[in-house]
């Protein structure tokens, strides 16, 4: 399953302070490439987990890869990375990110 699972840093430009500006996703790479649970950081430094991330919307929609991402093909004011399972578990698990809030 672990080979199943892609773990992607996405950074976006600011916008305003009720929009995150990074998002961690684990996703699932068998299954249309949903999420299976997300993290947003905000500008202020908080951090909202979510292990339910479709619950309350009205179309499920796949993550991008990081190449589509990077490529502008979804917009401008994104830049997205693959990350570790560590690093993605570390956030999870304190509700802490200390990393850059910019690309």
């Amino acid at each position: 399953m672990e080979s199943d699972i892609e773990y992607v840093k996405l950074f976006m430009q600011y916008e305003s302070d009720d929009i995150p500006v990074v998002y961690f996703y684990e996703v699932d790479i068998e299954d249309e490439r949903l999420a299976i649970r997300e993290i947003e950081v905000f500008a202020n430094g908080e951090v909202k987990l979510d292990d339910d991330p479709y619950a309350d919307v009205i179309e499920v929609c796949s993550i991008p890869t990081v190449e589509e991402l990077n490529a502008r093909v979804w917009g401008e004011g994104f830049y997205a990375t693959i990350i570790s399972r560590e690093e993605f578990n570390e956030i999870w698990n304190t509700g802490i990110y200390r990393g850059n809030l910019e690309f």
